[in-house]
């Protein structure tokens, strides 16, 4: 017999409300009334939550909609400046000006540059976005932007200052405006069988695939880039990142506006991304032997960052830091890249029409696997795709996958701010970990200017319109009647102290009643709209009525 918190459980799922609410306490400052709140998790992995899980996917759905066929610019005005940002950057000038003079006379910038960093944490939490003082800290480095001679060249076309897609006029005077969706692969890294298994695991370059993976989202990057250039406009975009079977990241993305197949496919075969790192293919230090790591006090002078250094366990020697390293790479005249990543061969472009079957199947395509992590996308279910999972999992996880990375130590280089207790085969990053299967970038891909809107004014329009049409009914949005002031409540999570917080199967039955009052008031709005009789109700609508 099922237990009675599973069935509690299923009735969330099925009625879409969060299994794992986050308890929030509220405290009336005008009462003193204390209420404990639940808020929806907001996850977006089904494994965690389901229904906030489904919740984010149709989100995500109405991003995607509003702003692939759009027929105007899509506007976004920036807020003013609130008092409080500019009284945080009057005291933010003040403190730079007494920092300047501390170092004008030697002495010790340490305070200043903690106010300093404090201030800038707080216009941040302000709303301001970007750095107070840009391009601080050392010189960028760079590097020769020629092509390489393997790449052929891209056209490059006069820049028009427009986001929308050009419009076609038929010979009945129709106009239409068509959009794109494509479909972009890795390349290959040997022959594999409909399982997306090798067919020969010892030939199979498990290390190609896994650096791949691994610097993906730079290769993206690089292909809207060049997809601009081409285009002659401010392309936007909205994609996605899954797996293929054979477990390389394959990317599917939504274009507005056109431009010809052949030149899409031109700029795929043309882009690339060239990996400056410090090279890492002979292993210098495994097992037991491994750097040692030695405190030193004065290493900051040295401008690294350090409080130490990582030194051969055998002879002594001082490991090259993260910039000495690459210091060496640029001295190197004949220097290569660590790795070039690329796309492969099977590019997929399609026009799409707004509100067409086309659409609505690109848009499953687009969200398919979001509920989903990169390893849950295609579940192994045989004894070689397992064993296809391990190989790359066992390349992964000595791959270094940032300057950060601690699978630096391997390869006789110290990482960036290398810190004590630093291991390799031990990196907490995200390229590790099974669930993403070396990539570590965002699932979802979207161009600021796609719809105008960031997710969370998405999310409020959904909000607004349900709000609304609980309004007509005469139904509160929340359980008071006065409506919320920030100033009025004070919120709190709940800590261990808090002792009236209810059982997790009172607040999910809370909610679910909730849920049902909600949706009937809602199906009495579309009753009234479709000019149904509210008698003609359900029992079950009705009941909800009453509640």
């Amino acid at each position: 017999m099922p237990l009675a918190l599973d069935v509690i459980e299923e009735a969330c799922k099925v009625n879409g409300v969060c299994l794992r609410p986050v308890v929030l306490k509220r405290t009336d400052t005008t009462t003193g009334k204390v209420e404990y709140v639940n808020v929806p998790c907001g996850a977006t992995l089904a494994a965690k939550c389901e229904p906030c899980a489904n919740r984010a996917v149709q989100l995500r759905k109405a991003q995607c909609r509003e702003g692939w066929h759009l027929e105007a610019e899509p506007v976004a005005e920036r807020s003013e400046p609130t008092d409080r940002q500019r009284w945080l950057v009057e005291e933010r000038a003040d403190v730079e000006a007494l920092r300047d003079l501390a170092e004008q006379d030697g002495k010790d910038l340490a305070v200043w540059d903690e106010v300093a960093t404090t201030l800038d944490d707080e216009l941040a939490e302000s709303g301001v976005r970007g750095h107070v003082l840009p391009g601080e800290g050392k010189p960028r480095r760079s590097r020769s932007t020629r092509r390489r001679q393997d790449a052929p060249d891209l056209p490059k076309r006069q820049r028009e200052n427009r986001t929308v897609g050009r419009t076609f006029t038929a010979p009945d005077g129709r106009v239409y405006r068509p959009s794109l969706f494509i479909t972009l692969t890795c390349d290959s890294y040997g022959k594999v069988r409909q399982d997306g298994t090798p067919v020969d695991p010892s030939t199979y370059d498990y290390v190609r695939a896994a650096r791949d993976a691994i610097h993906f989202p730079k290769l993206v990057d690089r292909f809207v880039q060049n997809l601009r250039r081409v285009a002659g406009y401010d392309v936007q975009y909205f994609a996605t990142v899954e797996p293929q079977k054979r477990l390389a990241p394959h990317l599917h993305m939504a274009v507005r506006g056109t431009m010809p197949r052949a030149e899409v496919k031109a700029v795929a075969a043309a882009t690339y991304h060239q990996v400056w790192w410090p090279s890492c293919d002979v292993v210098r230090f495994e097992g037991e032997h491994l750097p040692v790591w030695v405190g030193d006090e004065h290493a900051t002078d040295r401008g690294n960052g350090q409080a130490g250094d990582y030194l051969d366990p055998a002879t002594g020697e001082v490991l090259p830091t993260w910039e000495q390293a690459l210091d060496q790479l640029d001295a190197d005249p004949d220097a290569e890249p660590l790795h070039v990543v690329r796309l492969g061969p099977q590019i997929d472009v399609k026009g799409v029409m707004a509100g067409s079957p086309g659409a609505d199947l690109g848009l499953f395509y687009l969200t398919k696997y979001l509920t989903k992590s990169l390893t849950d996308c295609h579940e192994p279910t045989s004894d070689a795709q397992r064993a296809h999972v391990e190989r790359l999992m066992a390349v992964l996880r000595y791959e270094p996958c940032a300057p950060t990375c601690p699978n630096w130590l391997r390869y006789g280089v110290q990482p960036k701010g290398a810190k004590p207790g630093m291991r390799p085969g031990a990196c907490r990053g995200k390229a590790h970990k099974p669930e993403h299967l070396g990539y570590a970038g965002r699932r979802v891909l979207v161009s600021r200017k796609w719809s105008g809107k960031t997710l969370s004014e998405h999310k409020q329009d959904r909000r607004a319109w349900v709000l609304e049409q609980l309004a007509e009914l005469g139904l509160p949005a929340t359980n008071d009647s006065d409506p919320l002031d920030p100033h009025r409540y004070i919120w709190r999570p709940v800590t261990s102290a808090d002792r009236g917080v209810p059982h997790r199967a009172k607040r999910l039955l809370d909610e679910l009643a909730k849920r049902h009052q909600w949706r009937a008031a809602l199906k009495q709005a579309q009753a009234r709209a479709d000019g149904q009789p509210i008698g003609e109700l359900s029992v079950t609508e009705t009941a909800g009525r009453a509640a």
